[in-house]
């Protein structure tokens, strides 16, 4: 799902590396507009020259355009790099027409001139990588192909439908005002509890956070040693248990691993004072308790997935501090302990952003997973929102049916006291990789005492958790760590089912000197990390037992059928 670094047309030039003594620019105000303003105009006063020949080569680009349009001689070659692999000028009418290939030439001269100008301003890094990140923003706004007057893609469409594209193109946009969203997928296609999340089991206890998931063996001999699942709470659990297919819990389930699994609560705005630590006691440790009930057995593997697996640490790090040695190994997919470098969402993070957050959170009230959503796919403005626009409004077309997008459009609520701390500790100040600096259940956090074997998968094209973020994260943890690269983005690689066995990854010794020495001498291997991680699981998950014959026990007996009412609960 991981979009490409640069838009078409926008790709990294000489002057990025301009800069010689960068400017502190004001990354603090909240205003982005103000920043841009604050940083253009101290990149005119400190580099005028520089300016000036900039300009002056863009402008030249387009007396160029503009002479090859007055003397229809537009088609022919001009040197300027692949233009047709840009998918929003795919279809042959931009090329055709003379006019609408003058503007799909200009606009990407234009914002070939906008990515530039940004990359010469003279900032410090965090400042460039802002208004980098507000420039490309623009430029995706500004394509003609997103205004039904300069798409000739929608123009032909609706001649040939007799307005009906367009009347299909109003409805579709008013039924996503009403949602408060834009449709990524035919969300009429999915149902959780149909033909999603049907992997046979149920819930076996719940409380004001949680309901822990135990799912059926399906296999007559289970290993002895069961397996707890901590997934994200941003999203919802089910990105583990789509279709069966593509189910990562059907497989470790069908390989005879007995599976626990924690259902987030899509909080509602009374429970907006929940805590990082409400979150360990009430459903990670407790978890743990009821696991070890049933089963039991006095140690569980865990996995967790991105900031679930960020909790999941932490609730080591306090079981370290505990001399608790329940847990045997630990899996992390995806995840960022060290927050030094935290992707594309840091342009968001900074101190004005966090203090707004904790003075709106004081009191409680809770983040809607809606903004949250917002924000990420902000990330990827020309494949998670322009797209959209194009297809769903312009063209009057419905999305097709993707079980990924479905899930990525169902967000949950966060309690807004837990997400104040987790920006402000983690992203913000970093602390949860300094021993000591975190207090939590009343010890210390020091990571460097979580000494069980540890499964450390990142994803190659990963933009949420960059792979080199999760290579130096593995580096804080004291056991054995077997540390797995796999190609494609934050999500498609970890939901990279063995039925299909697509892709590959990459395996080597750890640690290495840097990421970039691991990965120069990895070995790639063809096909999914699903079947590598099962033989690494299956050597710590002890011997084979008769498979019990249902799931829960008389002192946690079954609520209701999985997936539960939880995941299905939305709050707008």
């Amino acid at each position: 799902m991981a979009a490409p670094e640069h838009p078409a047309g926008t790709s990294s030039s000489p002057e990025a590396d301009l800069a010689a003594e960068p400017l502190k620019a004001q990354t603090s105000d909240p205003r982005p507009g103000a920043e841009i303003l604050n940083a253009v105009t101290a990149g005119f006063a400190h580099e005028a020259n520089r300016w000036l020949e900039l300009q002056s080569r863009y402008g030249q680009r387009h007396l160029e355009l503009w002479m090859r349009l007055l003397t229809g001689k537009l088609d022919e070659e001009t040197g300027e790099g692949d233009e047709k692999a840009d998918r929003r000028f795919l279809s042959p009418e931009w090329r055709n027409q003379p006019l609408f290939d003058y503007l799909r030439r200009a606009y990407l001269v234009n914002a070939e001139w906008l990515d530039a100008a940004a990359a010469q301003l003279p900032l410090d890094a965090a400042a460039k990588r802002k208004v980098r990140f507000l420039t490309r923003q623009l430029i995706e706004a500004l394509s003609p192909a997103n205004f039904p007057a300069t798409n000739p893609e929608a123009l032909q469409r609706a001649a040939e439908t007799g307005g009906e594209s367009v009347l299909r193109g109003l409805r579709n946009l008013l039924a996503d005002l009403e949602k408060g969203r834009i449709s990524m997928t035919d969300e009429s296609a999915f149902e959780v509890g149909g033909n999603l999340a049907v992997t046979p089991g149920g819930v076996i206890y719940q409380n004001e956070v949680m309901q822990l998931l135990q799912y059926a063996p399906s296999t007559p001999r289970v290993h002895a040693i069961p397996l707890l699942i901590v997934p994200p709470f941003i999203n919802k659990y089910y990105i583990l248990d789509l279709q069966p297919e593509n189910s990562f819990v059907r497989f470790a389930v069908d390989n005879g691993l007995t599976v626990f699994l924690i259902s987030w609560r899509n909080i509602p705005s009374e429970l907006g004072r929940l805590t990082w630590e409400d979150y360990l006691d009430k459903a990670v440790f407790k978890a743990m308790d009821v696991v070890g009930s049933i089963t039991g057995t006095p140690q569980m593997n865990v996995l967790g997935f991105c900031v679930g697996g960020t909790l999941l640490a932490t609730a080591l790090a306090v079981l370290a501090a505990r001399a608790d040695r329940r847990v045997k190994s630990v899996t992390f997919l995806t995840t960022l302990l060290d927050f030094e470098d935290p992707g594309e969402i840091c342009v968001y993070v900074d101190e004005a952003y966090v203090a707004k957050k904790e003075a709106d959170y004081r009191n409680g009230g809770i983040m809607r997973g809606s903004e949250l959503a917002t924000a990420f796919a902000s990330l990827r403005p020309q494949e998670l929102i322009w797209h959209y626009v194009v297809h769903n409004y312009l063209l009057g077309e419905t999305p097709p049916p993707f079980d990924l997008l479905y899930w990525n459009s169902d967000s949950a609520n966060l309690p807004g006291a837990l997400y104040a701390w987790y920006l402000r500790h983690l992203y913000l100040q970093n602390e949860l990789k300094v021993p000591g600096a975190l207090t939590l259940c009343g010890v210390p956090v020091d990571l460097r005492k979580i000494r069980i074997p540890a499964y450390v998968l990142a994803a190659k094209e990963d933009h949420i958790v960059p792979w080199r973020a999760a290579f130096a994260s593995a580096r804080l943890l004291s056991g054995r760590i077997d540390f797995v690269l796999t190609a494609s983005g934050h999500i498609a690689g970890v939901v990279n089912p063995a039925s299909k066995d697509r892709r590959n990854y990459w395996v080597n010794t750890f640690p290495a000197a840097t990421p970039e020495a691991w990965l120069e001498t990895a070995k790639p291997v063809p096909g999914s990390w699903w079947k590598h991680w099962m033989r690494w699981i299956k050597r710590r998950s002890g011997r084979q037992v008769p498979a019990p014959a249902g799931v829960g026990s008389d002192q946690y007996p079954v609520i209701e059928p999985a997936p539960g009412s939880y995941v299905k609960a939305r709050f707008e």
